[in-house]
């Protein structure tokens, strides 16, 4: 029976705190089977706890496809009120465990990591999660995650094979940059014809201008044969000399939005259809996340939703 008053239906009794894990585990995973395993728990009792969860409820919570599930707007609200105080609560109960857990190794892009992901992170450190956390090119990382390395990696190129399973986390746009002072000496600029880059001072990642090569590439139909001025293995060092006037670059727009707000940096361009890249959140499918990682990981989710 359900109390009910104007904002919608009320359980006459509280909720059972367990079919709320399960629920939120069912509802990240997507799957009533994979959130029994990340739960060590068999799927007929999954099943179970959820339905009586929509009984008590009165509501349906999730459709069932033919592979997994999918949440409905009830499921969706109710994830959003409780996401937050249950990854609390769990918090609080491995700090005050007798054992201390083990680090969450995460491995990822530095300056991905160190924009988005940390400061998303910070809350579940404050609350007594350890994190361990690595940069690196993206291929060298999943290998270390295939090896065991690593508990989670973010990965800007989608995983190979069945050992790995990747959750698009994120779509980067990249866009054509530099100082004002770069913008008034270049002119306007075509989609059609770079030309007006020609003597213009290249800032890039690497020796063989990866980032800049695929902007031209896409956007301007045309092979980049110019060297880079300025080579930064540090996509942060890259915006710096931008910042500082050294030439013109392609960076990931998250990562200078302040600076384009500010007027210290501008676009060259808009293309209409920029370089989009997607980031992958990528585990192990041979084995299940221990209660941090999992926690890491759906905080990294629920913070790529703003990104």
């Amino acid at each position: 029976m359900l109390a009910r008053n104007s904002d919608g239906p009320v359980p006459a009794r509280p909720l059972d705190l367990t079919q709320l894990r399960t629920f939120l585990a069912v509802y990240r995973a997507g799957s009533l089977s994979e959130a029994a395993r990340r739960l060590g728990l068999a799927q007929p009792t999954v099943t179970g706890q959820i339905r009586a969860l929509e009984q008590q409820l009165d509501r349906q919570l999730f459709e069932r496809l033919p592979r997994g599930v999918t949440p409905t707007a009830v499921a969706t609200d109710l994830a959003a009120r409780i996401a937050g105080p249950m990854d609390e609560l769990a918090v609080v109960a491995d700090r005050d465990a007798a054992t201390p857990s083990e680090p969450v190794h995460l491995g990822g892009p530095a300056e991905m990591l160190a924009v988005r992901v940390l400061p998303a992170l910070a809350p579940l450190v404050a609350g007594g999660v350890r994190l361990r956390v690595t940069h690196g090119l993206a291929d060298d990382l999943l290998d270390g995650l295939r090896a065991g390395r690593f508990d989670l990696v973010l990965s800007a190129v989608r995983p190979r094979g069945r050992s790995v399973l990747a959750t698009p986390l994120m779509d980067e746009e990249f866009v054509l940059v530099a100082a004002p002072a770069w913008r008034d000496r270049v002119g306007p600029l075509g989609a059609e014809d770079p030309a007006a880059l020609d003597g213009v001072p290249l800032i890039a990642y690497a020796e063989d201008l990866p980032i800049l090569r695929r902007y031209w590439r896409h956007v301007f139909r045309q092979r980049l044969t110019v060297p880079p001025a300025l080579v930064v293995p540090d996509l942060r060092g890259v915006l710096a000399a931008a910042v500082g006037g050294a030439g013109v670059t392609v960076l990931p727009r998250y990562l200078c939005a302040d600076e384009l707000r500010s007027g210290v940096l501008v676009t060259l361009l808009d293309p209409e259809d920029p370089p989009i890249n997607t980031g992958f959140i990528a585990t192990r499918a041979t084995s299940a996340l221990g209660p941090d990682a999992t926690r890491v990981r759906d905080a990294i989710l629920r913070a790529a939703l703003a990104w």
